[in-house]
Order: C-alpha cells, then sequence, then structure tokens
C-alpha cells in the first residue's frame, strides 16, 4: 500500500479544493426541498462547480458515471446517479460532492431531511453523523486505521444499526481513490499506522437494517438488500503534527467550532 504524504503546497491546495466541495452542500441546501428532481440538483451544481467555482466536477464521467454528483435516497446506500425522480416529503438524501481544483480533490457528503422527516430517517442520520465524528476524533499520528474502523462499528452496532462493509473511505489528493482503504469496522491496534500529511476521507455508510447492499441494474447505484433506510456522511482529513484538520467543514460546523461547540 503506498501513501502518498503531501507537502505543504499540495496541503494547501487540498484545503482549497476542501472549502469548494463544502461551500457546494452549503449552496445547495435551500433547492434541497419537496418536489425538487435529482436531476435538478446535479445541474444546479454542475453550474456552481464549473462556472462559479472554476473547478471540475470529479464524479462527471469517472469510470463512466454520468453525473457531476451522486444523489442516494432513502434505501439507497451510495452511488446514486441523479434522474427524475423527485423528492418527497419524508426522504433523506445524500448528496455526495466531490470537485478537483488545480488537480486536487476535495469531498465531502451530508444527509438532507425532505420536508418533515420520519423518525426512523433522522434515527439513521444521526448514528451516522455520529459515526462520522467519533472516527474522525481519532485521527493524530501514531493512530492505528484498525482503531478508527472499530470505534465506528462499535458505536453503530451499539445503537443497534449495521455498518456497510463493501465500501469505504480512501486516500485522497491527486487522486480522486488514493491508497490507504479507510474502513468502518475493524480490529483495533491493527491496520496502518497514521503519519502527519496523510489526507483521507471518513464516510460511514449505516443501515437501519441489516448490512447486505446490492448493485442495481444501472452499476452504479448501492442499495440495502432489506430495503432498510441508510445514511452517510463523509469529510475529508488531514493528518497534522498534533492531531487533524477537517478540509471539508461546512458553513455551520465552522460557526459551531468557533463558538466552541464542536
Amino acid at each position: 500500500m503506498t501513501v502518498t504524504i503531501k507537502t505543504a503546497e499540495e496541503i494547501e491546495k487540498m484545503r482549497v479544493a476542501g472549502r469548494l466541495a463544502a461551500e457546494v452542500l452549503d449552496m445547495i441546501e435551500p433547492h434541497v426541498k419537496p418536489g425538487v428532481t435529482t436531476d435538478e440538483l446535479d445541474k444546479i451544481c454542475h453550474d456552481y462547480i464549473v462556472d462559479v467555482q472554476q473547478a471540475i466536477p470529479a464524479p462527471l464521467n469517472y469510470h463512466g458515471f454520468p453525473r457531476s454528483i451522486c444523489t442516494s435516497v432513502n434505501h439507497q446506500v451510495c452511488h446514486g446517479i441523479p434522474g427524475n425522480r423527485r423528492l418527497k416529503n419524508g426522504d433523506i438524501v445524500n448528496i455526495d460532492i466531490t470537485v478537483i481544483k488545480d488537480g486536487f480533490h476535495g469531498d465531502t457528503s451530508k444527509m438532507f431531511y425532505i420536508g418533515k422527516s420520519s423518525v426512523a430517517g433522522r434515527r439513521v442520520c444521526e448514528i451516522a453523523h455520529e459515526a462520522l465524528w467519533i472516527g474522525i476524533g481519532l485521527v493524530r499520528p501514531g493512530t492505528r486505521l484498525g482503531d478508527i474502523g472499530a470505534a465506528i462499528q462499535q458505536h453503530v452496532e451499539s445503537r443497534h444499526a449495521s455498518v456497510v462493509r463493501e465500501y469505504c473511505g480512501h486516500g485522497i489528493g491527486r487522486g480522486f481513490h488514493e491508497d490507504p482503504q479507510v474502513l468502518h469496522y475493524g480490529t483495533p491496534g491493527t491496520g496502518m499506522t497514521l503519519k502527519t500529511g496523510m489526507t483521507f476521507t471518513i464516510e460511514p455508510m449505516v443501515n437501519a437494517g441489516r448490512a447486505d447492499v446490492k448493485v442495481l441494474a444501472d452499476d452504479w447505484t448501492v442499495v440495502t438488500r432489506d430495503h432498510s433506510l441508510s445514511a452517510q456522511w463523509e469529510h475529508t482529513i488531514l493528518v497534522t503534527e498534533d492531531g487533524h484538520e477537517v478540509l471539508t467543514l461546512r458553513r455551520e460546523e465552522l460557526e459551531a467550532k468557533t463558538l466552541g461547540v464542536a
């Protein structure tokens, strides 16, 4: 496993790409409401990334993916292709954004509640969000990847939900997907040791039911086999000398950090 340690100049470019990805999620939020199609959300994001940010939407044409963002609704786990589906009251949707700026990638995703959320929808989203931040909290030089995966798994399963095994976080930089693979389950004290200058995503996919998933006929959209709800949140993380830096913080997260709440 070859992991790229980023230079100071590369880290600064990663910060820019991460900030742009977060800004797309901030921008799209007012548009994510009942009646909108996921294709409309894709077009708004595409135009913003290309025309306003002067950046590149990384998913578009990546191994043939046909859109600029991923939209995964309800029991869709990840890699949902935007289309003519209209979001309706009670839906939950993950919007996954990756931008390329000056050759570097920023990757992040967020769950959105459509109208009045169901108790079940809010619960699975909250468990996945908690799991993300538990994993991020462990990032520092000397931590093993197995420590992160085990902590995420323990939290999710303690809440009687399940962690998807087939998809994981990943190194990121000049490449969309680099080493290492960041599993969201595992054994403490195992796996690669984190070092200053590493950049990777943590993005736990959490199912309200069983962990089993399948890929639909479009060869992209991953869904839960038991049709249970699924949720995912994602951030791009830098390992610093004394801990970590989240490169894709959104506006409300930055405000919370300033106020000392996060």
